[in-house]
């Protein structure tokens, strides 16, 4: 057994990918002393806490590796290469023996590694490589625990942002012969929660471990399920002509930000990953959800994620893609723009806070007044509720046909719609300090329930165009010097 009265140095790889990034926060929280390989350590340290390591390492460069391993006690495995092109197999087969051997040579204890579920004979080139990458760490004769998981359910993961485009887009979906291939979805906070406890699980020797949720669905029974819960009416009709190579041109065309692992992706799709072991429960003393909580989980994770972005660092995220209409990120499209003003702060965020009620909008405000009685009509609040007080506000303070979801005095305010939309909207307000005065930022956010929401958005999207540009300038006109 460890000692556990001596803090241990564990090494994490792949800290800024998305199953990486997740785990890092919580490692930190448990008080581990924790190493980040990195071949651009400046990109990573800005989101590592202060007594995290992060180290430059290159998993193809040996040599770069010896001072990266020195007392390290446990290693994850935690970097893939599908997304690499043609030769993905042989750039993951040399990164985990280097990484394998490394382990070996600095005496490393455990590797804890991240795999894909499927039937040894039934594989594709992607899930083939995932397994040979453990059967690599396990010959190294370090102790591996490798966790074999289906579908990764989470905000921003994969699979969930490939069920996520297909259901959005397309209300009836002609589907190839794959979305009847059985999986065991599961939830990224339980796949989580198994690489945390693989830290101090017991076992004397290598492990092999089938994690998955506690259903086994289909790929149509998630996409359906999704559709449910955003309450968007979708038919599936399969189309058992389409060939692998057809379905990833298919999936790359409705689904254009996964056409480059779309090949790879969907020879993964047409096998079967389900558990078939029940050493999970034996060494670990987690209940995995459902599908049907994990895309609940998702998208109520997702609401919460877009509550504390700045948009102003969004829209430099490599993960924003333009279009027609403002960003796309994941099912929102966001229009956000910004000006400076020679003043402080506290001026410029004056007019801010007394948006709506009787001061209004700062411009077109016939058009709002318009648009309140178009709203009424229909059952909505329109504007006749104003707002409580002319310039204090406060969160769950109604503005107009808006509620005030955050407000942070002299730098933010988010407002949520209230009005009938088909869909759901927020307008947000952000200020800050810049050299010579401060910015203004004004963002629009729109998260359009299925086709409906998006004609709403695009039919609109010129006029918005004018209103929100001109509103901006109004309150910028309106700040005191």
């Amino acid at each position: 057994m460890r000692d556990t009265t001596t803090p241990r140095t564990v090494l994490l790889t792949g800290a800024s990918g998305y199953i990486g990034g997740r785990l890092l926060p919580r490692l930190e929280a448990r008080g581990e002393r924790l190493r980040c390989l990195a071949r651009t350590p400046s990109n990573l340290k800005p989101r590592v806490a202060a007594g995290t390591d992060v180290v430059q390492g290159d998993l193809l460069d040996p040599a770069s590796l010896d001072e990266v391993f020195a007392g390290v006690d446990t290693a994850y495995y935690l970097v893939h290469s599908m997304a690499t092109g043609e030769d993905f197999e042989e750039l993951e087969r040399a990164s985990a023996e280097t990484f394998a051997r490394a382990a070996r040579n600095a005496g490393v204890s455990r590797i804890i590694y991240l795999g894909g579920l499927g039937e040894s004979g039934e594989l594709s080139p992607h899930l083939e490589s995932r397994q040979r990458v453990g059967r690599i760490l396990r010959d190294s004769g370090v102790q591996t625990i490798e966790l074999r998981a289906s579908i990764i359910i989470g905000s921003g993961s994969l699979s969930f942002e490939m069920v996520r485009a297909l259901v959005e887009k397309l209300p009836v979906m002609t589907a190839p012969r794959w979305v009847r291939s059985k999986a065991q979805p599961i939830a990224i906070e339980d796949v989580l929660a198994y690489l945390l406890a693989a830290l101090d699980v017991e076992t004397d020797s290598s492990e092999i471990v089938e994690i998955g949720g506690s259903e086994v669905v289909t790929y149509q029974d998630l996409m359906l399920e999704y559709a449910r819960q955003r309450e968007l009416g979708r038919k599936i009709v399969p189309v058992p002509f389409l060939t692998p190579r057809l379905s990833s041109l298919w999936l790359g065309l409705v689904t254009p930000v996964y056409a480059r692992v779309g090949r790879h992706l969907v020879d993964s799709l047409r096998h079967d990953t389900v558990v078939t072991s029940h050493r999970a429960a034996e060494l670990f003393d987690i209940q995995p959800r459902s599908a049907a909580e994990a895309i609940a989980r998702a998208l109520a994770n997702e609401d919460r994620e877009y509550a504390m972005t700045r948009w102003s660092d969004a829209l430099s995220s490599s993960g924003a893609t333009t279009s027609y209409g403002g960003e796309a990120f994941g099912s929102r499209i966001v229009d956000s723009r910004s000006l400076r003003v020679r003043t402080t702060v506290e001026r410029a965020f004056e007019p801010i806070s007394r948006v709506g009620g009787s001061a209004g909008w700062y411009y077109g405000n016939a058009l709002w007044r318009l648009r309140g009685f178009l709203d009424l009509l229909v059952g909505g609040p329109g504007l006749r509720r104003g707002r409580r007080h002319v310039s204090e506000i406060h969160p769950g303070d109604t503005v107009d046909f808006w509620r005030v979801e955050e407000y942070e005095p002299d730098r933010l305010l988010r407002l949520e719609a209230e009005m009938k939309l088909p869909g759901r909207a927020w307008l947000q307000f952000e200020v800050e300090p810049v050299e010579g005065g401060t910015r203004i930022r004004q963002t629009a956010i729109f998260d359009p329930v299925g086709i409906l929401g998006k004609l709403y958005w695009y039919a609109l999207y010129p006029l918005h165009q004018i209103v929100f540009a001109r509103m901006l300038r109004g309150i910028a006109a309106s700040v005191k010097p």
